[in-house]
């Protein structure tokens, strides 16, 4: 699959957005647009069975937008048609929701507990509850026509954003993070050691939580995300030498540390909801298309968002170390960016050139056209299911997932 992405990428055109010179030279042969292997035009019936080829399992792509950056997903919202906030709609049953996580992190220690509860202020954007309870409806209405979530689901709503967070807590030590959402980090304030027990202590929480439910099916589903999550983890620490494995490691680390926990709360509600495996796997498929496509969207916005707007540091990926879709795009383009990848941008000015190399080459726009085939798929999945306001809401939130700018 990976020598797939690259023989898209090198056949696939952008309209050239304005560029700056190459760093450290005027132009001339530094200029992108001399560099062909990215240039080749090719005709969209092309571009549908590359792509196609390159998605095995997906059996068709269509009404492809690949002409500007902010391409939105188009497969499903239609001039006229009554716009839905997903949102608002899954804060329906989400009132109460942080007051509720922090009842299940009471500890009798002031200072842990302070630590513990320190994120669930209100002010996240609390994607992955919302997928979840919207994912428990449309199945519940799917099956018996059900308009209620019942507790259980909404349980797995908190959980997962008890599992996000503390994988927030755990990442913002491992990557000596100072800011998060505004505002300093739990390690910057209390330091890494406690940090570290204050992530472990709200993932023992969400534990508790999961086997209250008491359903062996969604224990098992969801343990497996924390595996990979470290799995993930461990996958972000290393790098490829070869351009096709290193795309490919990306994709699976994007998939383990991000995707995992939406694909598998999805599954988990409707699991509980609706008996017919087929339910399942479609409740899965739109989690993990949308869960990928989020990541592309967040490492585009990397390069592109100012700090005020993330509410962290950008740039910060490469930074770490970490090419991201933009950069291995961009690659492909300069390829003496390789070095720089190998070498985890650890040389004096690697940062800075690295990203003037990503911003002069068509990365962001390959790598946000890349999102929008993961949000067709997620559309495509759940359209599936039978027609109800909330999975008119989760494909609206496919669009609000590419569209958004922090």
């Amino acid at each position: 699959m990976a020598s797939s992405w690259w023989r898209w990428r090198r056949c696939c055109w952008w309209r050239p957005a304005a560029r700056c010179s190459r760093p450290g030279s005027p132009g001339g042969a530094g200029d992108p647009k001399t560099r062909s292997a990215a240039g080749a035009q090719m005709s969209s019936s092309s571009l549908v069975k590359n792509l196609t080829s390159t998605f095995p399992d997906r059996p068709s792509i269509s009404r492809l937008h690949h002409t500007t950056p902010a391409a939105g997903c188009h497969s499903r919202t239609r001039s006229g048609e009554k716009y839905i906030d997903p949102f608002k709609l899954g804060w329906r049953d989400l009132k109460g929701l942080n007051e509720d996580i922090r009842k299940e992190l009471f500890v009798s220690t002031a200072e842990l507990k302070e630590m513990a509860q320190y994120y669930f202020d209100g002010k996240g954007k609390a994607l992955r509850p919302v997928i979840v309870v919207l994912m428990a409806r449309a199945c519940n209405v799917h099956h018996d026509d059900s308009r209620d979530v019942q507790a259980s689901q909404r349980a797995i709503a908190l959980i997962a954003e008890m599992i996000h967070t503390a994988s927030l807590v755990h990442d913002d030590v491992i990557d000596d993070a100072s800011s998060r959402r505004g505002k300093h980090t739990v390690n910057k304030i209390w330091g890494e050691k406690k940090a570290v027990l204050a992530g472990d202590l709200i993932l023992s929480a969400a534990s508790v939580a999961l086997a209250r439910i008491g359903n062996t099916t969604v224990i098992s589903i969801l343990t497996q995300v924390i595996e990979d999550l470290v799995r993930g983890e461990f996958l972000q620490l290393g790098s490829k030498e070869n351009e096709n494995e290193r795309f490919a490691h990306y994709l699976e680390k994007t998939f383990k540390k991000t995707a995992s926990l939406i694909a598998n709360s999805c599954k988990a509600v409707s699991v509980l909801g609706c008996p017919d495996p087929v339910v399942h796997e479609i409740a899965y498929q739109y989690g993990k298309n949308v869960g990928i496509a989020f990541q592309l969207i967040d490492d585009v916005l990397d390069f592109t968002s100012c700090s005020d707007q993330m509410g962290k540091p950008t740039s910060a990926d490469l930074k770490l170390g970490l090419a991201t879709g933009p950069v291995l795009f961009a690659c492909q383009q300069f390829p003496e960016m390789n070095a720089m990848i190998m070498r985890r941008f650890s040389l004096p000015g690697d940062v800075d050139r690295a990203r003037q190399y990503v911003l002069q080459s068509d990365g962001v726009q390959q790598t946000t056209y890349l999102a929008q085939q993961y949000c067709h798929e997620a559309v495509r999945e759940i359209s599936k299911l039978r027609p109800s306001p909330e999975r008119d809401a989760l494909i609206q939130l496919s669009e609000i997932v590419l569209t958004r700018d922090k």
